[in-house]
């Protein structure tokens, strides 16, 4: 496999170049993409064969879930069994962002994002290509990080292609990501939410509550 390389601007990305990634997700690929933080790697969550990809070019072990992307809150609730007034509150105070929220994920999620957790991870990306690309595609994609697992994170699309040369179909290559820390990952499934991973969005308990 040849690794497609296209160029786009981070702030203002191309919908023809958003296109012919979303093309490559309908049909089956894995495209490595940026976001606030790091490279991460795109598939369609509907197509059960890219999302296997994903695991295996990473290494990933199967007992392990895999964050989605969308792009609206409509698009939450094709994912998420129940929103809690908490979790809208947060919603509204955090996305676009790097905070992914956990939610009881709907018997349609497919296994292999939940690992069987009952639960899915959800995020709203600030990241004008990573949520242009969900835009594009119509549908959640995938985000976990662009590097096998174990291995740091990568910032440029050199450093993502080091990792997946002739392993995924085609790089996003906006220049350098910021960095720093991942997305704050806070479990919503249960009342009152858990703190599953410190990270970019600091997140006190008080404002958990709704109407803080």
């Amino acid at each position: 496999m040849i690794t497609r390389v296209h160029r786009v601007d981070p702030i203002q990305p191309r919908p023809s170049v958003l296109e012919q990634a979303a093309d490559t997700l309908r049909t089956g690929g894995v495209a490595a993409f940026p976001t606030e933080t790091f490279y991460g790697l795109a598939a369609a969550v509907s197509n059960a064969d890219a999302v296997a990809r994903v695991f295996s070019v990473k290494g990933r072990e199967a007992t392990k879930p895999i964050l989605v992307l969308i792009d609206s809150a409509v698009m939450v609730e094709s994912l998420a069994a129940v929103v809690s007034h908490t979790a809208r509150s947060l919603m509204a105070r955090h996305w676009p962002g790097a905070l992914t929220l956990v939610f009881p994920a709907r018997p349609s999620v497919p296994t292999a994002l939940t690992a069987g957790t009952g639960t899915i991870g959800i995020r709203w990306p600030a990241h004008a290509v990573a949520v242009g690309l969900v835009k594009a595609l119509g549908e959640p994609v995938t985000a976990p990080s662009a590097n096998p697992s174990q291995a740091t994170p990568p910032r440029t699309p050199e450093e993502v292609l080091k990792y997946f040369d002739g392993l995924v179909d085609l790089v996003l290559d906006a220049g350098p990501t910021s960095g720093g820390a991942p997305s704050t990952v806070l479990d919503v499934s249960v009342d009152p939410p858990r703190l599953l991973r410190e990270g970019a969005v600091a997140l006190e308990g008080p404002c958990w509550a709704p109407g803080r």
